[in-house]
């Protein structure tokens, strides 16, 4: 068991370089901490991410450091007493950060791995999803213009190639890479305003509209599925879609009518937020014409067990983003995840916009069963959270994912014979 000696925190900069907190544990096992991610695009319905301000958070920790003491803490379900202790006194980003810090304290004094402690039978890994172009709130305009959307994504195949071989985390971020690199070539012959500049989450700055940059994605000769994180709470207002790039605007009825079209032109597989956060109806819509394509919600559930469920009522998304600290508690993320295997949800573990080099996100995704990791694709702060996925991957020695997929199929067909 832990047993927690003492809790501060201090705060760190993030990869915008804004200010986000870091938590510090001790125990008779050692010194354990973990730090929270910042969202810039956030949903209106998100907890706060402090309850005052950051500098206040952090005089609250050393307050309560002394209710923490001898606290006792055997296995995930115990951090429900952590969040007894600190409810209503701290924000999501405050809570998440110090039950991280706590799980990897107990990881540590049980010899598990954290994502053991979520679920010890835990298999299956997660699809990469990758932002390889930016718009919206996270990119900056190149010459006066940028994708109204907000990710342009990557998601390697789950299984491709002759016998339908796995490509395995590490294969699937190296793909990501690779079309990446491809997608900047035809940026650079395609959009005469491009610099090579990359935006919050180290995604190519472009500006291009959607539809041009989906026709660049499309010439991509890698094996992948294609997304977008259309954000579409970011430009809304009354009552309509105000589109800069070219400036339009779009009634609800008009704005399914468009995402139909760019669905069903450019096979489109993963449509995230394509509507404002309140538009339940929308989203149901779209999910009727498009029941094998995953509508995703993310600011219309913000990690949220209620507003899942009304979203599960309403049939309006088939596949929900996890992103901890939009509530801070990993109590309430379990039951989201739980809640949506239940319902037969797709879940997505997503970072944040402004990320820090912690890893646990990898650990919470396995834990969980996430069916995909939205991470980014390159980036200090997004590969480190790729790497401890990899790291997970090689823990289960199953040497064939490692091989390239000819390889692998050579293997696969020898065991057979």
């Amino acid at each position: 068991m832990v047993v927690i000696k003492g809790v501060s925190a201090k705060s760190i900069l993030n990869s915008r370089g804004e200010k986000t907190i870091q938590i510090f544990i001790k125990t008779d096992f050692g010194n354990f901490s973990a730090s929270a991610p910042q969202g810039k695009s956030t949903g209106k319905y998100e907890a706060k991410p402090y309850r005052k301000s950051l500098e206040e958070e952090i005089k609250t920790i050393k307050k309560f450091s002394d209710y923490f003491s001898e606290e006792i803490l055997e296995k995930f379900d115990d951090l429900k007493r952590i969040e007894d202790i600190v409810e209503g006194h701290i924000g999501a980003n405050t809570l998440f950060a110090l039950e991280s810090a706590s799980l990897k304290a107990i990881a540590k004094e049980m010899k598990k791995e954290i994502w053991e402690l979520i679920n010890p039978n835990a298999k299956k890994l997660p699809r990469l999803v990758g932002n390889c172009i930016g718009g919206g709130k996270h990119s900056q305009p190149v010459s006066g213009k940028k994708p109204d959307f907000q990710e342009f994504l990557l998601i390697p195949k789950e299984k491709s190639g002759p016998g339908g071989v796995s490509f395995g985390v590490k294969r699937s971020l190296e793909i990501n890479q690779k079309a990446k690199k491809q997608i900047e070539n035809f940026l650079k012959e395609y959009d005469k305003n491009f610099k090579s500049q990359k935006n919050d989450e180290d995604a190519w700055n472009t500006s291009l509209n959607e539809k041009e940059i989906l026709e660049i994605i499309k010439k991509i000769y890698y094996d992948l599925d294609f997304g977008l994180d259309v954000a579409a709470s970011g430009f809304f207002k009354r009552k309509k879609y105000h589109y800069e790039n070219p400036k339009l605007d779009r009634t609800a009825e008009e704005q399914i009518s468009y995402l139909s079209n760019l669905i069903k032109n450019f096979n489109l597989f993963y449509i995230e937020d394509p509507f404002e956060e309140d538009d339940f109806e929308s989203f149901t819509k779209l999910l009727k014409k498009f029941p094998d394509s995953l509508i995703v919600g993310d600011d219309l559930t913000v990690t949220n067990s209620k507003l899942l469920e009304k979203a599960i009522k309403l049939k309006s998304i088939n596949a929900v983003i996890v992103k901890p600290n939009q509530n801070g508690s990993l109590i309430e993320v379990k039951k989201v995840c739980e809640l949506a295997k239940k319902n037969n949800i797709k879940i997505v573990f997503s970072h944040r916009s402004g990320e820090t080099q912690e890893s646990i996100l990898a650990d919470l995704a396995f834990g969980f069963q996430a069916d995909f990791f939205k991470c980014g694709i390159t980036g200090k702060e997004r590969e480190v959270k790729i790497k401890r996925l990899i790291e997970i991957e090689k823990s289960f020695d199953k040497p064939l994912l490692r091989l390239k997929p000819k390889q692998r199929l050579i293997e696969i067909e020898k065991s057979l014979k």
